[in-house]
């Protein structure tokens, strides 16, 4: 091998980003890394400072004034795309006439190893971009288990929080997740309707055919409820078998009736488990937003019970909306949910 050989050898191992210029200026050859800065990795043949901007010192326009800053820090700009800027050092060529060139990205190393495809064998084994590599696709592994670490907590928290508000049995909401609905509700200044509903007979279902009967029909009366209002709608189970049903954007008593009439009708259908027929009813008490100058949660399960006992009174299977008449004629306000125990008969 020629000393000029063994030479441009040593280069391309030691400075991967040189290039070798001609008396003239032209790119004479390129290390194998500063071959990646073109997508053909032609840069032999090109005149230097067609493919380089000096950007400092500013008074080089040329590559006889270029040879005289031999020795001295130069800042160059790519002239294609993405334009990056570079650093560069200017000596002797290994032949005579000859300029080295050797190039680094300075602290644009990590944009221009996304923008060029480079790994750590694009540089000089002893070159300190490597540790910075090193680091950066540490920094970059530890900070995307951590997004993913972020993202199976925030799962779980959410899962948690939904689990927290829904009753296990039928998977309704529960009675902590409808007083969060309803606070939404009112905070929002939404109108809606709520419908307090609990079923008739139902204590003779657990006393004769045993708790898995129960069970059963809460959670065929459940599916029911759900698939007779909107999706937007909230159906809360809050008690034994008492439901609050929340039906945003419905203050019509006669779409409301209609929804209350289908919801117990299908209720009152037998519902058969294990071959034995289970035969409960429904009952429902309706107050509207609508009506109140001030809205409270306590007022609207109030006066909801109010009304569900009104229908209690009328013969069960019914429905019925709240008055201010229905209160006098009680003689008191019930207490608001829950009082399974009291209606469950």
């Amino acid at each position: 091998m020629s000393d000029a050989h063994l030479c441009y050898h040593m280069l391309n191992v030691l400075c991967p980003m040189h290039v070798i210029l001609d008396d003239d200026g032209k790119i004479l050859c390129a290390g194998p890394t500063a071959r990646k800065l073109l997508p053909d990795g032609t840069l032999a043949g090109r005149m230097f400072l067609d493919v380089f901007e000096i950007k400092r010192p500013r008074e080089i326009k040329s590559i006889s004034r270029l040879r005289d800053k031999a020795g001295l820090k130069l800042h160059l700009r790519f002239r294609l795309p993405p334009h990056r800027e570079m650093k560069g050092v200017l000596m002797e060529g290994p032949l005579p006439g000859q300029m080295i060139v050797n190039l680094s990205f300075g602290i644009s190393v990590v944009d221009a190893v996304r923008d060029y495809k480079l790994t750590a064998a694009d540089f000089a084994a002893t070159d300190l971009t490597i540790e910075m590599l090193y680091l950066v696709e540490a920094k970059s592994a530890a900070m995307d288990a951590s997004r993913q670490l972020n993202r199976r907590l925030q799962g779980a928290r959410i899962a948690a929080e939904e689990q927290a508000l829904t009753d296990t049995l039928t998977g309704l909401r529960n009675r902590r997740g409808m007083d969060r609905a309803l606070a939404e509700l009112i905070a929002n200044g939404n109108s809606f309707a709520l419908m307090h509903m609990d079923l008739d007979f139902f204590k003779a279902v657990n006393d004769t055919m045993g708790h898995a009967a129960g069970d059963y029909v809460l959670q065929q009366v459940a599916k029911i409820m759900q698939k007779e209002v909107r999706s937007r709608d909230s159906v809360a189970r809050v008690g034994g078998d008492e439901f609050v049903i929340l039906l945003l954007d419905v203050d019509d008593p006669e779409v409301i009736c209609q929804i209350a009439d289908r919801i117990i009708e299908r209720i009152s259908a037998p519902i058969l488990f294990e071959g034995a027929q289970c035969n409960v009813s429904g009952s429902a008490g309706t107050t509207l937003s609508r009506n109140y100058d001030l809205v409270t949660a306590d007022q609207l399960l109030g006066d909801a019970d109010v009304a569900l006992y009104e229908s209690k009174r009328l013969g069960r299977r019914r429905h019925t909306f709240f008055s201010e008449e229905l209160r006098q004629r009680q003689g008191e306000t019930p207490e608001p949910l829950p009082r399974a125990e009291a209606r469950s008969i």
